[in-house]
Parts: structure tokens; sequence; C-alpha cells
């Protein structure tokens, strides 16, 4: 019984010492994607293959109800999500991509470089709709 006791003591030595912490990785260019609507503005800081490093939103720092789609409210959220980007992982330089068509577009790019991150490039990815598919029924002559 001895011997069973000692056995499981060995095992779960084993998997303490197994259980090392991962570093941080060390990005020093990545992108931000801004999707900005007239209801809320969420900002996303990736590395260039698309991996989320940290994110964040008007609604996530407090903002709530017509306010979360202000520009000032995208200010604080591009600048809490950078903030957190550039202590924890080291960005230095970044693309950004802005998608829709909310209050806070521009001041989350304000914000980008007063944080103190250079700008590379500057992109809008907006959908713009074409005309769509061919609606149902039948052809009128």
């Amino acid at each position: 019984m001895a011997e069973e006791v000692k056995g499981t003591a060995e095992v779960v030595e084993t998997k303490a010492k197994s259980k090392a912490k991962k570093g941080k990785r060390v990005v020093t260019s990545g992108q931000v994607h801004v999707q900005a609507t007239f209801n809320n503005t969420i900002i996303t800081v990736t590395d260039k293959s698309g991996g989320a490093l940290a994110a964040s939103s008007a609604g996530a720092n407090g903002f709530r109800g017509s306010k979360k789609g202000t520009a000032y409210a995208a200010q604080i959220a591009a600048e809490k999500a950078l903030e957190i980007a550039k202590r924890e992982h080291g960005l230095n330089s970044v693309d950004v991509y802005v998608s829709g068509i909310g209050l806070g577009r521009d001041s989350a790019i304000r914000a980008v470089s007063s944080v103190g991150i250079k700008i590379d490039s500057i992109t809008d990815v907006t959908p713009i709709a074409h005309g769509g598919v061919r609606p149902k029924g039948e052809r009128k002559p």
C-alpha cells in the first residue's frame, strides 16, 4: 500500500513540472481592425497573419446606450486595446483597416498615433453594395 501512495505522488510531481508558463510572444508589427457602426466601435489588434493580440470596444469601456457610438468612446477603446498590445507584445508599427460608417472611424485612427505606434498604411475595407442578386419571380416584360 505504501508503494501505491508513493507512485501517485511521483505522478503529481511530474504533472506539476510539465506546467511551464509560456512567455508572451513579441510582435513588432501588426494590424489594427476598426469596426465602426452607429451603435458601437470595436477595435481588434492582430499580428500580420490575423491572430488577435488585444481587443476592446466602446461598450467594454463602460459606455452605454447612444454614447457607445460616439467618437470619444471609440478613442478610449482604441487607446486601451493599443496600450495592452504595446505593453504585452511590444507592438511598434501597424497597418490600419477601417470598416463601417460610424463616428469612431477617424478618432480611432488618431488614437493609434497618439499612443505612439507608427501607422504604415490605412485601408478602408467597408463592403459596398452593388445591386445584389436577381430578385425572385417572373421577368417583367
